[in-house]
């Protein structure tokens, strides 16, 4: 492997709280130094030129839909792996809603080695919660936590069944692992297409009430509490859901939240109004208030970390009209972009914050290697352009997918290298 020299980029890297001019030196696959001497440079060592970028430790995804097996037509590993360098992301956390489901060791190795021989970024698995998926009868969490499993979820279903969500966390108390759930009351929802409010009724569309994230917030405190099971709430998307969780870390329940692009967008429920199915995502655009509500909560660390609800379906499932079009939308490659646009140019969130939400703090979440370059970790570095402007194209992705609620903005911001364990598996060529 081909020593890396990455010099005159900005580090940043929360975890060492480092934000400044450096070089960094790989070796090996792993952080050799920081600021080596030119006397320590292996003689071989290939020189990457920073200057005018940031150099950050690769962000991590705590739920990125992949769809295979079963769904190749949405995504496959490869080109959902693919699409996370891209994008930036070094590590990604494998949801289960595959056909069938991950609900197996079998079926975790199977996406393991899968991830292995197609050499993208880190793929960790997070297996289902229950049997097939179907929230009845709680899975076998010891065999999947031995076969590699990272943690358990059996988004995008909620867990409505209290009393599985319950054994569970309880179990993985023992096992020392997270439980990943979406707060959703689906009885509440029904067919709903948007947010509901004041634009849905102007539109005759069925909403989406807030109150549905809400009492399952409340819910999924409760228990954590109980329990004292690790319980990670995602994504977050009204202003109650986030004063209950602001609530619940005063009192020191062990629970972490995340929050997705959409939510902290310039996006409005005002999208709809083009009846367009690429704005048909869940959560859904909400107004200004709840997005006002939930950047704060970020910048304050209410919210943990930004996750990029990167959930793909095929086109053909996409051109169709609010009722018929699923949920969902491609975002690993404009995630970073969007928060960039959105957050980090306006002020309202520094490098160094955007960082710790998109790659820190996730790890730690997860518990899985990355979310720092201390010398000795692994390679896993993001290398950033902040100032690059592109108009984002849908069928430009190296997604299978292209739905996309940000197609034909211009963002600012973009990948220009990933690098995992030492090796570039992308760099952008102008």
């Amino acid at each position: 492997m081909t020593p890396l020299l990455i010099e005159n980029g900005r580090l940043v890297d929360p975890s060492q709280s480092i934000d400044r001019v450096a070089r960094v030196l790989v070796t090996g696959g792993l952080i050799a130094a920081i600021n080596p001497d030119d006397g320590d440079l292996p003689p071989n060592v290939r020189r990457i030129d920073a200057r005018g970028r940031i150099v950050a430790p690769g962000l991590i995804d705590l739920g990125t839909e992949l769809r295979e097996p079963g769904r190749e037509e949405d995504e496959t590993i490869e080109t959902g792996g693919n699409a996370a360098l891209a994008g930036g992301f070094t590590t990604i956390l494998c949801a289960a809603n595959t056909y069938p489901p991950i609900d197996s060791p079998g079926a975790v190795e199977f996406v393991r080695q899968k991830a292995q021989r197609a050499r993208t970024c880190r793929i960790h698995v997070i297996a289902c919660l229950s049997r097939g998926r179907e929230g009845v009868d709680m899975a076998e969490l010891g065999l999947l936590a031995e076969a590699g499993a990272v943690g358990f979820s059996d988004a995008p279903r909620p867990t409505s069944n209290s009393a599985l969500l319950k054994k569970a966390l309880e179990y993985c108390h023992m096992l020392d692992l997270p439980i990943y759930d979406l707060p959703l009351v689906p009885e509440l929802t029904g067919s709903g297409v948007m947010h509901e409010g004041r634009v849905s009724t102007i539109l005759g569309l069925q909403g989406l009430p807030t109150e549905a994230e809400d009492l399952a917030v409340t819910r999924d405190l409760r228990l954590a509490e109980a329990t004292g099971g690790r319980l990670h709430i995602g994504p977050i998307s009204t202003l109650q859901g986030v004063e209950l969780i602001k609530r619940a870390k005063q009192r020191g329940i062990s629970i972490s939240a995340s929050v997705w692009p959409q939510t902290l967008s310039s996006m409005t429920d005002k999208e709809l109004e083009s009846f367009d199915a690429r704005f048909k995502v869940r959560p859904p655009l909400r107004n200004e208030r709840h997005i006002e509500v939930c950047r704060e909560a970020l910048i304050d660390g209410t919210i943990d970390c930004i996750s990029t609800g990167h959930t793909p379906r095929a086109r053909e499932k996409k051109v169709n009209d609010l009722d018929l079009a699923p949920f969902g939308m491609v975002s690993l490659e404009t995630t970073l972009a969007s928060i960039n646009t959105d957050m980090i140019r306006s002020g309202l969130l520094s490098w160094p914050d955007a960082i710790t939400r998109l790659s820190t703090r996730p790890a730690e979440i997860a518990g899985v290697p990355g979310g720092s370059l201390k010398p000795g970790s692994p390679a896993d570095i993001v290398i950033i352009d902040p100032d690059v402007a592109w108009t984002v194209r849908g069928d430009e992705f190296q997604s299978r997918s292209n739905s996309t609620p940000w197609e034909g903005k211009e963002l600012f911001g973009q990948a220009t290298h990933a690098i995992v364990g030492g090796e570039v598996r992308f760099e952008r060529h102008a």
